[in-house]
């Protein structure tokens, strides 16, 4: 995207890089900027002048340039900027398109998917302010890795492919299970419960992210209750999916827009023709015969 969008969008509309004079070779100003700090005081500026034989302007001015060196240019900020763009009106279409379908009712698992995704939001936000970037971003990949194969069974679900909507779900069942119930649990939760007490004494945050760990393993086993009895039933050749979510096919989804046959129409008419009119698939009592005691 920033290259093949992003630059040429900046070419046209003319956002032109700035020229920055770099900050000449120097190992002694070097160390200091990298191992002490980018903004050194009077005191500092005149012992690395003793120190690198430049005066003390030349010192002063070799860090403003290396400053500007790490800021980031500006057609870097606006490729940044412009993926922003992108990525929040695809959210916002995409819940727009939401919002505008109102057909169709929840899913069979609706409380357990909005506790699902208020602890998952959560840990996000958790591990982003608590500099837990590579555990949250651990977490997020493990639930990627099998998303996408149940939402392509559902699609060969609703094609009618049924054989081929069956072994996938039965490797979205399998992958579900590896990461949730084995790689989260026993390698993820191990490093975030056990790993940290070995550094550092527990404090409120560990108490509360681990929590939340909990909530979302408990509903991952929850989910993978109701995914071993569908997959157990697609290998028997006993399940009707309705293509709900993660358990949504044990029974039939109520959600299902089916459309209707002329089945019903055919044996209403037949039963009317044997029973008497019917309404609603039900007889009509004949109001009209004489009352007898």
């Amino acid at each position: 995207f920033p290259r093949y969008v992003a630059t040429p969008l900046a070419g046209l509309l003319n956002v032109k890089e700035k020229i920055r004079l770099k900050a000449t070779p120097n190992a002694v100003l070097e160390k200091f900027y990298a191992a002490t700090t980018k903004h050194p005081k009077q005191a500092d500026v005149e012992m690395l002048s003793k120190k690198s034989g430049c005066t003390v302007r030349q010192v002063e001015r070799w860090f403003r340039r290396r400053r500007n060196q790490d800021r980031p240019s500006l057609l870097k900020k606006f490729r940044e900027a412009s993926w922003r763009f992108t990525f929040y009106l695809i959210a916002f279409i995409a819940g727009m398109a939401v919002i505008v379908d109102v057909s169709g009712g929840p899913p069979l698992d609706f409380k357990e998917q909005i506790i699902h995704h208020v602890a998952t939001i959560i840990l996000i936000s958790f591990s982003w302010f608590a500099n837990y970037i590579r555990v949250g971003t651990l977490i997020m990949a493990l639930h990627d890795s099998s998303d996408y194969l149940l939402e392509s069974a559902k699609m060969f679900n609703y094609a009618g492919w049924r054989n081929t909507c069956n072994n996938i779900f039965i490797v979205f069942a399998a992958v579900f299970i590896v990461t949730r119930l084995v790689i989260l649990p026993f390698w993820i939760m191990h490093c975030t419960v056990v790993y940290p007490l070995e550094l550092y004494p527990a404090f409120f945050g560990y108490y509360f992210f681990n929590f939340m760990m909990a909530v979302l393993q408990s509903l991952h086993i929850f989910w993978a209750y109701l995914i071993i009895r569908m997959a157990q039933k697609f290998i028997t050749g006993k399940a009707r999916w309705g293509g709900g979510g993660p358990g949504g096919g044990v029974v039939e989804d109520e959600r299902s827009d089916r459309e209707e046959t002329d089945n019903s129409e055919e044996e209403e008419e037949a039963a009317a023709a044997k029973n008497g009119p019917l309404s609603n698939g039900h007889p009509v009592l004949n109001n009209n015969h004489r009352k007898t005691d």
